[in-house]
């Protein structure tokens, strides 16, 4: 799942793809129930899913819903979204996109 996360990273942008890492470290997490992984994989599908409500190849709204979806995941399963997920995922942002502007991963966290 991490290289297709990869491979949308440039055309969907820093917020979208640290929430998408943000639902995928915490779901590789133990203490998470079962209820709320099946949140974090039916997001993440969506988000990889080749059929969207709104087509990713259109311009500026293409990834509107994806994010959507994963905002909606986040937002329920924030409870068990750690440091630790959360600097896991910051990291393997930066090793896509550099280090860089912090204020869309600062706009998903606050979020949470």
């Amino acid at each position: 799942m991490v290289v297709k996360l990869k491979n949308k990273a440039i055309k969907a942008g820093k917020k979208l793809i640290y929430a998408a890492l943000l639902l995928y470290y915490t779901l590789q997490k133990d203490n998470v129930p079962l209820k709320a992984k099946s949140v974090i994989v039916g997001a993440l599908g969506y988000f990889i899913a080749p059929i969207d409500a709104i087509p990713d190849f259109l311009p500026m709204i293409g990834y509107t819903d994806d994010f959507g979806a994963l905002m909606m995941a986040l937002a329920i399963v924030s409870m068990y979204v750690d440091n630790e997920a959360k600097s896991k995922a910051h990291t393997q942002l930066e090793s896509w996109f550099g280090q860089g502007n912090e204020s869309e991963i600062d706009e998903v966290n606050d979020k949470l």
